[in-house]
């Protein structure tokens, strides 16, 4: 049983997490070994994410508590939060674990800058590529012409030899 005294710093910690986090997703775990969830865990953390389990009726006094637009999207079965500073990469690497693990992880909804998002939002926010992978495509981008433009020179050069 837990006082009351551990409720409040429950919630003290909860109301940090998703306050200083600039996203979180709520995911549900249900039916997820131990060993599978700590599996889950080290990923997140090599990741930059976050991750921490919560009883609903705790983590919706935190939500409460910080001031999030929009509606709560339904909380069912076992919570977890997976938070960030990163926009995207909480919503990302759960949308990974869920593929991985397709009955027992799932996202259930999430916060994305201040506002309360549903389920399909944060599955969308999920396949948005990282940073770096829109790096690797912009510089794909300026390099598509002169690579054109290296083919184009290479056969005139071949035409005017033969």
């Amino acid at each position: 049983m837990i006082t009351k005294a551990q409720k409040k710093e429950i919630i003290d910690d909860l109301s940090k997490v998703i306050k200083g986090s600039n996203s979180v997703v709520f995911v549900n775990f249900h039916n997820l070994s131990v060993a599978d969830e700590t599996l889950v865990r080290k990923a997140l953390r090599a990741s930059g994410v976050g991750y921490v389990v919560a009883k609903k009726t705790l983590a919706k006094i935190a939500m409460g508590s910080n001031s999030i637009s929009g509606a709560l999207p339904e909380l069912e079965k076992e919570l977890a939060l997976a938070y960030g500073e990163d926009l995207i990469a909480p919503a990302r690497e759960v949308f990974n674990f869920q593929k991985k693990y397709k009955d027992s992880v799932s996202i259930m909804g999430g916060i994305f800058d201040g506002k309360y998002m549903t389920k399909e939002e944060m599955s969308s926010i999920a396949l948005i590529p990282s940073k770096e992978g829109l790096y690797g495509m912009f510089v794909n981008i300026i390099n598509s012409p002169i690579q054109r433009f290296v083919i184009a020179l290479n056969e005139v050069a071949k035409t005017k030899t033969a």
